[in-house]
């Protein structure tokens, strides 16, 4: 008797009903869903785009917000005072992390549910570590894409959070509304090790820790950050970033800040900037999506798959340089002889 043949895995979930559960606001469906987008598998990928056709008409109508800082600045109890401030007042509220990964380790780095136990077990939260491996593209996209999954799981507040020490800053800031930055007291003049870029798309900064022997150096840093912004930020426009203190730990100055970004919203709508701004988004998204794809093409192509180990040694060994392996590479991934002429 001939044996069935073996049938292709299944994604985690049919597309009509995974929809279904993510507009009734399951959680449970929701987290395979963005399992899903996660997924670079051809099968799972064709899934993906299918479902996110299908909830597009629910989507773009949440607050998107990043927020980054230096490990030990207090973003997960900030996050967890906030978030729990909105859900008591009837918000759904989800925490995405965006984490580049260990690449020594290839584990992650954020995410951890542990850090924020009373969110994570609020009803109405919902909180999700971004992949813990790839490329900064790939996790961009796919936390785009959760993003989406969120909002038409009825989410009105999407945190992006970034561990606060690299390019994935840059990243998040092209995929939300309004960009905070956390900050510590006694910032002094090296920023706390964060680049200035960074303080220069930042629309709130937040000095956590205002509290105890600290509210001094908290009120410092206020006058500090104020005037650096002065001299990174000199062009005027819809909105001009504040810097405002906060003791996530006291639960004080958390109503200011949510005050601040309902503020930062009405003050990009009235000018006209937000829908702008939401347009310009879609298209870097585009261009992201298309960067990613291609990477994974390249990589995935069998000549490029084969050449790679040998190109990789010699620019390791100084024989190649990276400019030319990169050159022939190309060349390979295009179905043409390395060095040719064309």
């Amino acid at each position: 008797m001939t044996a069935p043949a073996r049938q292709p895995d299944r994604p985690p979930g049919d597309v009509d009903e995974l929809a279904a559960g993510i507009r009734a606001g399951d959680r449970a469906k929701l987290a395979r869903a963005i399992t899903l987008v996660e997924s670079r598998r051809e099968d799972h990928r064709a899934a993906a785009r299918a479902l996110l056709e299908e909830l597009l008409a629910e989507t773009g109508r949440s607050h998107r917000i990043g927020i980054t800082g230096v490990p030990g600045v207090g973003k997960s109890t900030f996050l967890e005072g906030l978030g729990t401030r909105l859900t008591a007042e009837g918000h759904k509220v989800a925490v995405l992390a965006v984490d580049p990964s260990s690449r020594r380790t290839g584990g992650s780095i954020l995410g951890d549910k542990t850090r924020m136990a009373a969110l994570a077990a609020d009803a109405n939260a919902f909180i999700r570590p971004s992949p813990a491996a790839g490329t900064l593209g790939g996790v961009a996209r796919a936390s785009r894409e959760t993003i989406l999954l969120c909002e038409a799981a009825g989410y009105d507040v999407v945190f992006v959070e970034t561990v606060g020490v690299g390019q994935s800053e840059m990243v998040v800031s092209e995929m939300v509304d309004m960009f905070l930055l956390l900050m510590l007291p006694g910032a002094g003049d090296e920023l706390q090790g964060i680049k200035k870029g960074i303080l220069e798309i930042a629309d709130l900064l937040v000095v956590n820790k205002a509290d105890g022997t600290s509210l001094p150096l908290a009120r410092q840093a206020v006058r500090d950050l104020s005037g650096a912004l002065r001299i990174l930020q000199p062009e005027p426009g819809a909105w001009q970033p504040k810097v405002m203190t906060v003791s996530s730990l006291e639960r004080k100055g958390l109503d200011e800040v949510w005050g601040t970004v309902l503020e930062h919203r009405r003050a990009l709508e009235e000018a006209g900037e937000f829908a702008r701004l939401r347009a310009r988004q879609q298209v870097r998204w585009m261009w992201a999506q298309i960067e990613d794809r291609l990477f994974q093409l390249l990589r995935e192509h069998p000549a490029v798959a084969e050449a790679l180990p040998s190109y990789e040694a010699d620019v390791e060994a100084g024989k190649r340089p990276p400019t030319v392996a990169a050159e022939e590479l190309i060349e390979l991934f295009l179905g043409r002889r390395p060095g040719a002429t064309h």
